[in-house]
């Protein structure tokens, strides 16, 4: 069964900023104009940070490496190192698509946000006024919103065996994440309502909920609420790879300490089905656009979503470290509170790292998935902790 995993308590990042050596990538900017006046400000070019990630790539075999930093709206550090597929030299670039795995699950949740302030919705919606004709099992029907974007609605952590076969069998989106969430919510929840389970059954859940309420697919929600009005116009779903092509990094399956290309088509990523709870590939400097709405929101900044909104998607439970789409950890780095998350689709491994005190974004992306792929990603950040946070 694939999964979409969150590690935010990376090894080398939980440390100090002295933790080691390593990574960064996204897009350089605009050369100044040829009659820009002697005294306008010249434009600085983010660092290539490609010699300090080669290291740690080649270190765990990794087929590829790339990462990319920010500091507020400017790109400070980029790199991309390796090939996008192993077997084939076409190298990857820094305007590469990444697949994001379960870091789609802040998209998801801020989308709903966006539909709060439209008054749509409400984060305290219950599955009972969400799916108002359809068959709720008394346990589910108080499951808010809320409870779903914070893993707490008792939601089993992926769908039964039986619809997981299904959704692999149809490659529609939007009928089958349908079917499965009303087979779901017509039974008990597996687990205690209101305690934490990491859970994607319970993102297809919100998902479809959205989906109920608009009258629009979660797809055509995103491009038009979060991927079209921010320009990340690189942004799909989906492996990034097109069929029979390298134009884009191949995920890799870990096999006896060899990695193999995964062919781009219907086994090269989840089911499109489970699109709200990780099926997003984007560049990373697009990804960092929509990170930059996390970022400005948390320093209290303007942003497509409303303050109080923003601050509701940044804020645990009581007692708990995950938000809506967001873990919430304290690094002495970061002097405070960072926002964190990673995701996985097993092929892929994708992380980033907010730190709002020291107005700095890093993001760190490989096409591998297994313990290796998770400490090169590690000590990728290094580098950038050392650079950025200062």
């Amino acid at each position: 069964m694939r999964r979409f995993p969150i590690l935010i308590g990376c090894a080398v990042v939980a440390s100090s900023a002295s933790c080691g050596v390593n990574n960064p990538l996204a897009p350089p900017s605009a050369q100044p104009s040829a009659d820009a006046s002697a005294d306008a400000a010249p434009v600085t070019q983010p660092d290539d940070l490609n010699d300090v990630l080669e290291p740690v790539r080649a270190k765990h075999g990794l087929p590829s490496l790339a990462v990319a930093a920010w500091v507020g709206d400017a790109l400070v550090g980029e790199g991309a190192v390796g090939v996008r597929k192993v077997g084939d030299a076409t190298p990857v670039t820094k305007q590469d698509k990444w697949h994001l795995g379960s870091d789609t699950k802040a998209m998801t949740a801020t989308l709903a946000a966006m539909l709060v302030d439209a008054k749509k919705v409400q984060f305290s919606s219950t599955l009972k006024k969400l799916f108002p004709s359809d068959t709720v099992n008394e346990l589910y029907q108080q499951v808010t919103l809320d409870m779903l974007f914070m893993h707490r609605s008792g939601a089993p952590a992926n769908p039964p065996d039986a619809l997981w076969s299904k959704m692999w069998a149809d490659s529609r989106s939007f009928e089958v994440r349908r079917d499965v969430v009303l087979s779901v919510i017509k039974d008990a929840p597996p687990n205690p309502v209101g305690e934490y389970l990491y859970a994607n059954t319970g993102y297809m859940i919100a998902g479809a909920s959205l989906e109920k309420t608009t009258g629009q697919t979660w797809e055509d929600m995103m491009h038009a609420m979060i991927f079209g009005p921010l320009g990340m116009a690189s942004c799909g779903f989906g492996a990034p790879s097109t069929v029979n092509t390298v134009d884009q990094p191949w995920g890799h399956e870990s096999k006896g300490g060899e990695y193999l290309p995964v062919k781009p088509g219907h086994a090269a990523d989840n089911p499109p089905s489970l699109g709200p709870a990780g099926t997003v590939n984007c560049s990373l400097a697009d990804w960092g656009k929509f990170l930059r709405v996390h970022l400005h929101g948390s320093r209290g900044e303007a942003t497509i979503v409303s303050g109080d909104a923003l601050k509701h998607l940044q804020t645990p439970p009581r007692g708990g470290d995950y938000a809506l789409g967001w873990g919430v950890e304290s690094r002495s780095w970061a002097g405070g509170t960072v926002l964190t998350h990673s995701g996985s689709n097993t092929m892929f491994l994708a992380t980033v790292w907010i730190a709002p005190a020291k107005n700095l974004i890093m993001v760190a992306a490989t096409n591998a998935a297994d313990a290796e792929a998770e400490n090169g990603i590690d000590e990728a950040f290094a580098p950038l902790i050392e650079r950025y946070a200062k």
